[in-house]
């Protein structure tokens, strides 16, 4: 089995999940170099429509951006686990209390088959593996709205998804503290637009948790 492992290593030696630097023994996601200029995510007192708290492991910029443009548009999927074990350490320390259910903001389904995953679900297993928790798909996207990607303005970002997303038949939400997972937080349109379903549906309170966010 050692020698298995030794082999692994070699062949596919474990790398930095933002620079993709090999990493040293001892080392686990992050390169020493990372570990101390990624630039981390500082909670902010600044509330969000219809969230009551939301949280990242880093600012959108730099290295954090490749890492995130490489896993969602060119099957970077092994980075999951790695932003999985990162967001959940945040989470732990964020948030002690724990929550009542774990979900994630759902892409569409020609998105899905475009790009071959959901890119978040695949973080929000990871997340859930930390956690002790298993996620549940609480959400439905029921319209194939313009990436957010291409809006500028915190206006039309709203508009673009109002009314994309819907509670899936059979979900019981009633004084459920949930916990919302995305990928990257810019201007907070679409996971406050989740929320707001959410809380529609029932639910007593929605916090969001991204990789990353907007400095802004």
């Amino acid at each position: 089995m050692k020698l298995y492992h030794w082999l692994m290593e070699l062949l596919f030696p474990r790398k930095c999940v933002l620079c993709g630097a090999i990493l040293e023994p001892g080392q686990t996601d992050l390169c020493k170099n990372c570990r101390i200029e990624a630039p981390d995510y500082a909670n902010r007192k600044t509330k969000l429509q219809f969230l009551d708290s939301f949280t990242a492991v880093w600012y959108y910029e730099g290295n954090v951006r490749r890492s995130i443009l490489r896993y969602k548009f060119y099957h970077a999927r092994a980075l999951a686990p790695a932003y999985g074990r990162l967001l959940a350490m945040k989470l732990l320390q964020q948030h002690p209390e724990g929550f009542d259910l774990l979900t994630w903001v759902p892409v569409s389904r020609l998105r899905r088959l475009t790009r071959g995953y959901d890119q978040v679900s695949l973080i929000a297993r990871a997340v859930g593996r930390e956690l002790g928790m298993t996620p549940v798909p609480l959400l439905k996207k029921v319209r194939h709205n313009r990436p957010q990607s291409g809006l500028h303005d915190p206006a039309q970002r709203r508009a673009n998804v109002l009314g994309v997303y819907r509670v899936r038949e059979g979900q019981a939400l009633s004084g459920k503290r949930i916990l919302l997972l995305d990928d990257v937080l810019t201007t907070g349109a679409t996971a406050g637009e989740a929320a707001r379903v959410l809380l529609t549906a029932g639910a007593k309170e929605v916090h969001c948790a991204a990789v990353a966010a907007a400095r802004k």
